[in-house]
């Protein structure tokens, strides 16, 4: 079992330095388009610009999805010590793709705009993910949140009889209010 988690990291640590360095690859790409623009007589700058900003804005993406897998899976083997940091980690990994996804409709709005008002379809069910994606997360975090809040803390009825029997493991001092750590023992 041990060989297997190893080669496991292992496979995941590659994938996400393939990524990471795909990601880097797709902003020279990207560098490279706008400075051929410029030497370019046919060749309009502002296409090459909106071109860029969506091959940067699918860099940034990837990076992160790099940076998750070897971060998540490689060096912490998808060991998740509490509720919490699982939902800060997700957190953070579905806002980098919301905020991408919404970057690309932004790009993808201006470069339908410049060239057919009739392809705006495309851009505005982009937009639409972009925003029920973000509205989801948000719906997450708050449930994630509440839940995490019932787990962690004992009902309010039990903490009140705990305190008032005074019957707190490891309490020495009848006077002494009880810590909420204690409380939850």
């Amino acid at each position: 079992m041990r060989a297997f988690e190893i080669l496991t990291r292992a496979a995941f640590g590659l994938a996400s330095v393939v990524l990471m360095l795909l990601a880097c690859g797709l902003i020279v790409y990207a560098v490279g388009g706008v400075w051929g623009s410029f030497g370019t007589p046919d060749r309009d700058v502002g296409t090459a610009l909106l071109e860029a900003v969506g091959y940067t804005v699918i860099a940034i993406a990837v990076f992160d999805v790099g940076k998750y897998l070897l971060e998540e899976e490689a060096i912490r083997g998808r060991e998740m010590r509490n509720a919490g940091e699982a939902r800060r980690s997700l957190t953070k990994f579905i806002s980098t793709i919301v905020i991408a996804v919404l970057l690309e409709a932004i790009v993808t709005v201006f470069e339908a705009g410049k060239e057919d008002a009739t392809r705006m379809l495309y851009p505005t069910l982009l937009l639409l993910v972009g925003v029920l994606l973000f509205v989801g997360l948000g719906v997450y975090q708050r449930l994630s949140v509440s839940a995490e809040a019932e787990a962690e803390d004992p009902p309010e009825e039990e903490e009140l009889e705990r305190e008032a029997d005074g019957k707190v493991a490891g309490a020495t001092d009848p006077g002494r209010r009880a810590s909420k750590a204690e409380l939850r023992r």
